[in-house]
């Protein structure tokens, strides 16, 4: 007779382990690394180095658009995605495969990133243009706008795997319709198509209402979504979905 049983670890798939394992270390290098260096009068943040940047920023670089997606901010944060990432990730990947999951995982990801920076341009827009006509115009503090225009356009950045968790749980959605879901918060059943489409209208209404003190890039959440949703469609249109 066999008595085996997997362990929990076993039982994830292994793309799905294997992001949520790279996502943890990276989450503790941020934490461990710039107190470590610090002892040699070295600044490494990297969520200043790998955290996605305004595509004007002289901090960005193409490759931020991957390497955000695994850098997280507090506990809660890398907690919720990466439990996401679980549930819906490990169910994913086995209906899928391991080369189409981590395909997915990763353009949803990076279409996230795109559409946060088109928010950005759209967003930053009009104060830019104003900066740039005083620095046109100005003779004695140009200088001085110049550097606050460069601080401007370094502040903002993005960081974490959301863009690519709501792409997961769309695909979830969208391959799953009548799956049961249940929010922490409200403990009632509720079919897959419909907490896709209530998570989605919620984050359009939070980034279109844009709160103060919300920094939580919405957009980028509909990025993945919609980046999802037509890789999902020619994937669909070439018979390669299911």
């Amino acid at each position: 007779m066999n008595n085996y049983k997997p362990s929990f670890l076993n039982s994830i798939p292994p793309i799905t382990k294997n992001l949520i394992a790279i996502n943890l270390i990276m989450w503790l290098a941020t934490l461990v690394l710039p107190n470590f260096f610090e002892r040699w009068g070295l600044n490494v943040d990297l969520t200043d180095i790998l955290g996605m940047h305004y595509w004007l920023s002289d901090k960005f670089s193409l490759a931020q658009l991957i390497t955000y997606m695994f850098l997280h901010g507090g506990f809660n944060h890398i907690f919720f995605n990466m439990f996401a990432l679980y549930m819906f990730g490990g169910a994913l990947e086995q209906f899928w495969g391991t080369k189409r999951f981590l395909i997915y995982y990763l353009i949803t990801g990076i279409g996230a990133g795109i559409v946060q920076q088109l928010f950005w341009t759209v967003e930053f827009q009009s104060t830019l243009s104003a900066v740039n006509a005083a620095i046109a115009n100005s003779t004695i503090d140009a200088p001085s706008l110049i550097e606050q225009k460069r601080a401007f356009l370094d502040m903002p950045i993005t960081i974490g795997a959301s863009g690519s968790v709501f792409g997961l749980l769309l695909a979830f959605g969208w391959l799953f319709p009548e799956a049961r879901l249940m929010l922490l918060f409200f403990p009632v059943p509720i079919k897959a198509r419909i907490f896709v489409l209530i998570y989605g209208v919620v984050e359009l209404t939070l980034g279109v209402a844009q709160f103060s003190g919300d920094n939580t890039a919405h957009f980028a959440h509909l990025g993945g979504m919609l980046f999802g949703a037509i890789l999902i469609l020619i994937w669909k249109k070439k018979n390669k979905l299911y």
